[in-house]
């Protein structure tokens, strides 16, 4: 099941936050934000380097005070992911963290006060060639929108972010990303279609406060997928009351089931029943656990039967067909040996781990060779 994503991407322009390129026909970056409390430093880059190690190539902590903007100078030494700093209220604060090695700063124009301030985050940002992303949520809209609205719509959260463009147009500084989130996914989709056609700067993916990590995952993913579809978006956070670890895992999911990037092992799997000649729920919740730390890009395909078995694991990288007595293994469509019930997850974990060592091994001669 190898083959490029259909998908046609909107142009857009390039920012770079840290060493991530954001925009212009990067891949789409997958983000998450830590839910530790900023001041404790340790737990902070605990939390910062678990979302990291799981594919998170950005990641967002909260600075809700001056103590918080010194822990991330302390944070900031400590962890090399390139960090946004989430700032509401206090101008001043985007402009400490600033000094301190911000690769991003998010703003919110629903709070963070007049053109003044605006214009000194503005100014330090240009100084210092940091990013911003206008972070529109449809629970912090400026009082005077939700008044003329009566209640956050998909043109109240376009008219919120042009208010913040057209200033920094006038400011002429284009260094920025732009997000428009809210819970509703009517919402979201029609607010981000809506501005996605009216300027080229980057687009930052969200449904906001989704929910759980069931229901969240669901709300997410049929929002995001419907954006992404439509080739919108540089950038996204899959925001799940869960683990932030949990997020990075959907958002990849997301991706790599839409072809548009690649990382770790996409498994298909069969959801099992009285054909199956194996456990195939145990066997898979066995397997993913295993090898969650495998970051190579390869199809793996467990089938509990005969029936779609041979088809879907010739198709695979490695593939497992259920057969009785015993289940035959398929390596680059051709079947390879046979293997017993009761050594099933380990033989299969072994040998999963020599094709991924080898195809990183020809990798990176292809990239030697480059």
């Amino acid at each position: 099941m190898h083959f490029e994503s259909p998908i046609k991407r909107r142009q857009s322009r390039q920012i770079m936050v840290g060493n991530v390129p954001v925009g212009g026909g990067a891949p789409i970056s997958v983000q998450s934000m830590t839910n530790t409390e900023t001041c404790d430093v340790a737990a902070t880059v605990a939390q910062i380097r678990a979302i990291q190690d799981a594919g998170a190539d950005i990641v967002r902590v909260s600075v809700p005070s001056m103590d918080a903007a010194e822990a991330f100078k302390a944070i900031r030494e400590q962890v090399s992911v390139p960090l946004v700093a989430d700032i509401h209220f206090d101008y001043k604060i985007a402009l400490k963290v600033a000094e301190y090695g911000v690769d991003c700063l998010r703003i919110n124009p629903g709070n963070i006060g007049n053109k003044d301030r605006v214009r000194a985050v503005v100014d330090c940002a240009r100084d210092k060639n940091i990013p911003i992303r206008i972070g529109v949520n449809a629970g912090s809209l400026e009082k005077d929108l939700q008044k003329k609205y009566g209640e956050p719509t998909p043109d109240a959260l376009v008219e919120s972010a042009f208010r913040q463009i057209e200033y920094f147009d006038a400011l002429d500084f284009q260094e920025f990303k732009l997000s428009l989130k809210a819970s509703d996914i009517f919402m979201t989709v029609d607010a981000y279609r809506k501005i996605a056609s009216q300027i080229d700067n980057p687009l930052h993916l969200g449904i906001t406060e989704a929910g759980g990590l069931r229901s969240g995952t669901v709300k997410s993913s049929i929002g995001l997928g419907l954006l992404l579809m439509d080739g919108i978006g540089d950038t996204l956070r899959v925001s799940l009351a869960a683990d932030p670890v949990q997020e990075v895992k959907v958002g990849w999911d997301m991706l790599r089931s839409l072809k548009l990037r690649n990382r770790g092992i996409n498994f298909i799997a069969c959801p099992s029943c009285s054909r199956q000649n194996f456990d195939v729920v145990k066997t898979m919740n066995e397997l993913e656990e295993r090898l969650e730390d495998i970051k190579v890009s390869m199809d793996v395909a467990v089938i509990g039967c005969v029936v779609n078995g041979p088809g879907e694991a010739k198709e695979a990288d490695l593939g497992l067909a259920g057969g009785s007595p015993n289940n035959l293994v398929y390596l680059d469509g051709k079947p390879n040996t046979k293997v017993k019930n009761e050594t099933l997850v380990d033989d299969l974990e072994r040998m999963i781990r020599e094709k991924a060592d080898a195809k990183e091994k020809e990798e990176s001669n292809l990239i030697a060779k480059s």
